[in-house]
């Protein structure tokens, strides 16, 4: 199967597209290369040293003897995308290429608009270029479980059964996004959902939780075809800056009680997800919503771990309650289903199991590299 990954150069987009590459899919990437701009805009490095994508494209091909396809653009331009996808004609598209950081969507009035035109815009195009061109192809589109926020009912799996007033319907969950990045995710949710039910398109939406790690069995052949690790205030995740802060003797920042649930999962569980949702693709017609996520944790629990992972490796590790730069609940009920991959047969690594090898030595390895400036949050949702 021809398989496009849009947004490939970017963290889950590289690792998905060496893994899908090893399993025998001909894969593509398209990419405007926008990610290494904002790090550059930001004056901020990922933890790990990337090279230019050339490099890691043709170091990929001299392990593996496989050829990834480049097209270097951006899906805003509209020309450009329909150019791809009738030069390429792949079978499934993987779409990650979004704006991806709460924060930067926060920054000021240009990086919330930007936020939204480049996400937006871009899959809405995705979609009119679908429907022109590749009718019959599966679009695997990243959501995010941020855009359901944290109701005071169970998260189910993109729909809802409700009765009111004597009736009964199957409806999209209630969304309540956190931040003009998330929103973006729910307008693109409702677009593809839109589109599927009037062209019969077909789509499945994996509404990701965190994602953590830095190593796949691809990733891993070459420092080469290393993966991105972000713990800067913009892109960076908590658990992330974290073990870095654990790494360099830096007190883990906690923002506010650390009560903040949120759903996780490892690099590895992420690729193997899209794998999946790519073998079994959606009926023509059908939006299709699967939650990816594969553990919950709260902030505070992610703090407590890292500090009982350092400790056990020799590291004083302190933690001190900053006040929250966003506007969220800090505690919370937050219970999210997520069964209909684990159905088709993902089997989840975790992060007790992987927290010291993928997270932690990584951090201790390349701290050199760590820039202090940028620990500490910059980003207020309150100005």
């Amino acid at each position: 199967m021809k398989v496009l990954v849009i947004g490939g150069d970017g963290y889950c987009g590289w690792a998905t597209a060496l893994h899908l590459s090893a399993r025998g899919y001909e894969v593509a990437i398209l990419d405007s290369l926008v990610r290494r701009h904002w790090d550059l805009e930001l004056g901020v490095e990922t933890l790990t040293p990337i090279t230019a994508i050339q490099k890691r494209i043709d170091c990929w091909q001299g392990h593996s003897g496989k050829r990834l396809e480049l097209f270097v653009g951006d899906i805003t331009n509209y020309e450009f995308l329909s150019q791809t996808l009738r030069s390429f004609e792949p079978e499934a598209i993987v779409h990650f290429g979004e704006q991806r950081s709460a924060p930067f969507s926060m920054i000021d009035r240009e990086h919330a608009v930007l936020t939204q035109v480049n996400n937006v815009v871009g899959t809405l195009n995705l979609l009119y270029a679908m429907k022109e061109f590749l009718p019959d192809c599966h679009l695997v589109k990243l959501g995010t479980m941020g855009e359901y926020g944290t109701p005071n009912i169970d998260i189910e799996e993109g729909y809802i059964t409700i009765e009111h007033n004597g009736r009964k319907d199957t409806l999209p969950y209630p969304k309540q996004p956190g931040s003009f990045y998330h929103l973006s995710k729910v307008h693109d949710s409702h677009n593809i959902h839109f589109a599927c039910k009037v062209w019969g398109l077909r789509a499945t939406d994996l509404n990701q939780g965190v994602v953590y790690g830095v190593l796949t069995e691809e990733t891993g052949l070459d420092e080469v075809l290393i993966n991105r690790l972000d713990y800067d205030g913009v892109f960076g995740t908590a658990l992330n800056r974290f073990c870095i802060q654990a790494a360099v003797g830096h007190p883990l920042t906690v923002y506010g009680t650390g009560g903040q649930t949120r759903s996780f999962l490892d690099i590895r569980d992420t690729v193997r997800c899209v794998e999946l949702a790519i073998a079994n693709p959606a009926e023509s017609g059908k939006f299709r919503v699967f939650n990816q996520f594969t553990e919950l944790f709260s902030v505070g629990d992610l703090a407590m771990m890292v500090k009982k992972a350092g400790t056990a490796m020799g590291l004083d590790v302190e933690v001190n309650h900053l006040d929250n730069p966003r506007v969220e609940l800090e505690e919370h009920y937050f219970n999210a289903k997520n069964t209909n991959l684990l159905s088709l047969g993902l089997q989840p690594h975790f992060l007790s199991d992987s927290l010291l090898d993928s997270l932690l030595n990584f951090a201790i390895r390349y701290k050199e590299r760590v820039d202090a400036q940028q620990i500490l949050p910059k980003v207020s949702w309150r100005r």
